[in-house]
């Protein structure tokens, strides 16, 4: 496959992934924080941190089945 554009279907279930992806982290490092003590803003502060230590690569491999 060389590099086509992605169809309708493919570019909602790539954001589809994105999203839940960004919720799984987000919540993970939520709750990991509060375990540890923090209040809601740090919590909420390492929760950010998450999404945007993000694997985005991982996400757009070419080979990678969109979760639906």
């Amino acid at each position: 496959m060389m590099n086509e554009p992605l169809s309708a279907s493919e570019k909602r279930r790539l954001a589809e992934a994105v999203r839940k992806a960004c919720i799984r982290a987000a919540l993970a490092g939520y709750e990991q924080a509060a375990m540890d003590g923090l209040c809601h803003e740090g919590a909420w502060e390492v929760a950010v941190g998450a999404i945007r230590m993000l694997d985005v690569e991982r996400l757009i491999q070419p080979d990678q089945q969109f979760e639906q």
